[in-house]
């Protein structure tokens, strides 16, 4: 994206590709913005319903973390429809169309395309007004890290695929990814200035990105970062898929690491996932403004795992 031209030449591109978050805005009127996003990915779990939901969580997350509301999404579909049967295609894209109807936004259409692997994933359109927008950009020293999801579902989601995973924890796998990060209302409650979802760079590579563009640094304490309790026998075991080594081997540019935190840890710290949590940094006066809005709303968790710091920008320290 870095030898595309900016964008920043219309004034009406609130969040645009000068300054990258987790979706762009675009101002369409002094009360109204569009938020505007798009994700897709191959399957990772077997059933094609669940992860026709995966995909639309995940789709719908970033305009979630931007504070928007979604209203739309547009579906897109790459099948390999002499190899496979209709129905599993069918059943993709009513896992998907049922998330978005829980998101209380519509499908108004979608494009696909005869592919010899399965992708499956959506572009969506939100709303928000223009001075409500939520970025990456506004974490504060003495603000608290707040995540609204385990970590561990790369690590679990690479077992399933080489078969050591029981029915049991990949039904729980999936209520994780499947569950809707709508807490806009809380934010707002709290007076958060910055969010990000936390997906494919892991934990610490979200939580850098929020580092840089907000100019602090980060203290993670890695034994309150709650993480799905199957992910510590995969991780033991080095079952961990590939962007999550490459995440790791990133995240020593800028990472501190405690000696005390063992290295399956680290890993599970920096493991690829999909449809996670929000990483909200919350002014330290609302925080329990922030947590009563949260259970409200029903996240999976609400864990405090660490606090935004001055020093340099985008360094993180994690100490157990």
């Amino acid at each position: 994206m870095r030898h595309l031209p900016s964008s920043i030449a219309d004034p009406n591109v609130l969040v645009g590709l000068d300054a990258p978050d987790d979706a762009g805005v675009y101002r369409i009127r002094p009360d109204l913005a569009l938020v505007q996003t798009v994700d897709f990915f191959t399957p990772i779990v077997d059933d094609p319903y669940a992860f026709g939901q995966i995909a639309a969580a995940n789709a719908l997350s970033d305009v979630y973390a931007m504070g928007g509301r979604p209203i739309l999404a547009l579906n897109i579909v790459g099948f390999p429809i002499r190899r496979l049967p209709e129905q599993v295609l069918a059943s993709i894209l009513h896992g998907g169309a049922d998330k978005i109807r829980e998101a209380g936004a519509v499908i108004v259409g979608g494009h696909s395309i005869d592919d010899g692997e399965p992708k499956y994933g959506l572009a969506v359109t939100g709303v928000v007004h223009p001075d409500r927008v939520l970025t990456k950009a506004g974490a504060r020293p003495g603000d608290l890290l707040v995540l609204t999801k385990p970590i561990g579902i790369g690590v679990i989601t690479t077992a399933v695929k080489r078969g050591l995973v029981p029915q049991k924890t990949v039904d729980e796998a999936i209520a994780v990814m499947t569950r809707l990060n709508d807490v806009t209302d809380a934010l707002y409650a709290a007076g958060v200035r910055s969010v990000t979802d936390v997906t494919g760079f892991g934990l610490l590579g979200h939580a850098a990105e929020m580092a840089r563009a907000s100019g602090v640094s980060l203290s993670i304490s890695a034994g309150r970062v709650p993480v799905i309790p199957a992910a510590y026998e995969y991780a033991e075991q080095d079952v961990f898929p590939g962007g999550s080594r490459a995440n790791r081997r990133h995240a020593d540019r800028w990472a501190e690491f405690d000696e005390r935190v063992p290295e399956r840890d680290r890993m599970l710290l920096c493991d690829a996932i999909t449809s996670g949590g929000l990483l909200i940094a919350c002014p330290p006066d609302r925080l329990d403004v922030l947590l009563e809005g949260l259970e409200k709303a029903g996240t999976w968790s609400r864990a405090i795992v660490g606090q935004a710091e001055a020093g340099p920008p985008g360094r993180i320290k994690v100490v157990p």
